[in-house]
């Protein structure tokens, strides 16, 4: 064999050795990130003698044969295997559970720990306080239920403020909870105050400490609708929790200003900006969204032409999509509009915007921002007694 193929030969083996490592590589990767993940039943309020079930089905990856291994008293030792396993604790304590699975190349180690209570002890009882806004911000008694309604009310806003958004404080109580027995005590009060968000990383939404303590203040609270959650442990070590919903609604006014006469036949506009939510898997859905506008049937004084104001109110989304309009379909209809309480020599128009509306299907706008416009159709400047804009979550 000549020198040359001698040389192309050693060449091509070299690169088949070279490739051969990194297809070995890619099947290592292939059989995917090893995850060690057990539950156990009961999960809370476990007693002493009481048979515990634990479930490690959840380990990764899933599809390929895994070996199980358990340490029930952390001696270092295999108490049991297989995916599946039970075990009890004859004595109250904390103890420490292992579980290590293996694919046969690699495994991968996790614990948790567990709280066994005496068998006789008395759990406690958890329970946050409902709370409602004595009024609305039209002055009307607000519902109340099993349930937290709060009104943002921004009355009287400036013109150089035309953004419908605000902040609250809400104090969750905590103090109608019992501690199970007259001769034991609360020691623990933990306020999640997102279900859907797991901010400790534990692998359980509903259980993170975001706030302690029998009452607390929940800041910066924007309008919307949201559900937080209570786990309260009592001195022989038991526990027990309670959740609520909570509904932000808002409304802001804008009183007494003018708005321009329109202008080559396009209509004179004032935007308010305002945002809306409307998840239903999160739990946070907007009801509706009024404007109510009130303006004087006649603009004095009047020099020319008809004085009959003629303003309406346009939903705009985030994408400029018109979504309605309060606009009338001809001109006579301006003269007997009327939304409703309204003064004898003034017009009161008014556009609900429904919650389907801002759903994500077909034929709908969505959520997110979103602007309302008051729109001046005459040629006259037109002043505007007040504009109110709700959005409502209750």
């Amino acid at each position: 064999m000549g020198a040359w193929k001698k040389a192309t030969l050693l060449a091509g083996l070299m690169m088949i050795s070279g490739l051969a490592g990194c297809f070995g590589n890619d099947d290592e990767d292939s059989k995917g990130e090893m995850v060690a993940v057990f539950t156990y039943s009961p999960a809370t309020n476990i007693r002493a003698g009481q048979t515990i079930d634990f479930n490690a089905g959840d380990s990764l990856p899933s599809g390929v044969a895994l070996t199980y291994k358990w340490d029930f008293d952390t001696d270092n030792s295999i108490d049991a295997t297989g995916r599946t396993s039970d075990w009890s604790y004859p004595e109250t304590g904390t103890y420490e559970v292992t579980l290590t699975i293996s694919d046969g190349s690699r495994s991968q180690t996790t614990s948790k720990e567990l709280t066994i209570v005496d068998a006789s002890a008395v759990p406690p009882s958890a329970e946050i306080s409902s709370e409602s806004s004595d009024e609305d911000c039209l002055g009307e008694d607000v519902d109340e239920g099993n349930y937290i309604h709060i009104w943002i009310c921004d009355l009287d806003k400036t013109q150089t403020d035309r953004t419908a958004d605000g902040e609250v404080t809400i104090q969750l109580d905590a103090s109608e909870s019992s501690s199970g027995s007259n001769d034991d005590y609360i020691s623990k009060y933990y306020w999640d105050l997102d279900l859907e968000y797991d901010a400790d990383g534990d692998g359980d939404s509903e259980n993170d400490n975001d706030l302690e303590g029998e009452t607390v203040e929940w800041k910066d609270i924007r309008p919307g609708e949201y559900e937080v959650g209570l786990t309260i442990t009592n001195g022989k070590g038991l526990t027990d929790s309670d959740d609520i919903k909570v509904y932000v609604s808002y409304g802001a006014s804008w009183l007494d200003f003018a708005i321009g006469r329109s202008t080559s036949q396009n209509p004179t506009q004032i935007d308010y900006d305002f945002v809306v939510n409307y998840d239903q898997d999160a739990g946070n859905t907007v009801r509706k969204v009024v404007g109510d506008l009130m303006y004087p049937q006649k603009d004095e004084p009047c020099f020319v032409g008809e004085c009959t104001g003629k303003l309406d109110l346009v939903a705009l989304n985030d994408e400029e999509e018109e979504a309605q309009n309060t606009e009338p379909s001809d001109d006579s209809a301006y003269e007997s509009r009327d939304g409703g309480d309204c003064d004898s020599d003034k017009y009161c128009v008014t556009m609900t915007l429904s919650s389907y509306i801002f759903t994500d299907t077909d034929n709908t706008y969505g959520d997110g921002d979103w602007t309302i416009m008051v729109s001046n159709n005459e040629t006259a400047e037109q002043q505007v007694d007040s504009f109110f804009l709700r959005l409502v979550y209750k």
